[in-house]
Order: C-alpha cells, then structure tokens, then sequence
C-alpha cells in the first residue's frame, strides 16, 4: 500500500465515522468567497463599542467611522455576509476621515480601495 492508498483509506473512514457538517464546510466556502487574494490586510486601531448610529430605531445598525493614516483618496466598502458587494460605502476625506453611518451588526470587515486599483481590507470584527 502507498501513501495515497493509506490517505484515501482515511479519508474514507473519517467521511464514515464523523462526517464533515454541512454548516461548516458551508462557512468555509463562504470564507473564501469573501477573500480578496490581492488585498493588503490594515489593522483595527481603536474601538468604540455601542455607538449606535443616531436616529435609528430598534438598535441592530452601528456607525463606523475611521481615520486613514497617511490621508489618501479611497473609496471604503463594508464587507459582510449579508450585504450586496458595493452596498454601504464611504468616501474617505482629505484629512483621511471616513464615516459609514448605517452599517448592519453583525462580522463586518472594511476594503479601502484606491484610485490606482489597489485595495486594503482590514480583518474581520464584530459589531
């Protein structure tokens, strides 16, 4: 017996004895649809925990707002499972401050896109 005869034969029992969930190979896919292979990743600087956006009823909306240092022209979209890609987005203005003011709760992550096509994405949070 070789080596991938020995690793099908494992495979094949682990498939048998405990099987993969549907839910998690469902989150991987979902994962990696949400990766942007060409992005640099930013860190998150700073927190500000339970700012509800003004005027909105019933809670489950947050406002994001956040500085890009250096302060460069970029357009912010909100990665997140339940929007539409493009749905909630910022300018950022010259002196590098951006708002997203009605951003659903839930794991968010910010792409900052660039004129010259480059992006960066930070990781993901939760709201």
């Amino acid at each position: 017996m070789n080596d991938d005869e020995l690793l099908a034969r494992v495979r094949a029992a682990f498939e048998t004895l405990d099987p993969l969930p549907e839910g998690v190979l469902a989150a991987g896919r979902s994962a990696l649809a949400w990766r942007a292979p060409s992005s640099v990743l930013a860190g998150l600087t700073g927190d500000l925990a339970g700012r509800v956006a003004s005027g909105v009823r019933g809670g489950g909306v947050r406002e994001i707002t956040g500085r890009l240092i250096p302060s460069a022209a970029a357009d912010v979209h909100v990665r997140q499972p339940g929007l539409a890609p493009g749905e909630v987005t910022a300018r950022v203005e010259p002196g590098g401050l951006f708002c997203l003011p009605r951003v659903p709760e839930g794991v968010v992550s910010l792409d900052l896109r660039f004129p010259d096509g480059t992006s960066v994405v930070t990781s993901w949070v939760r709201l």
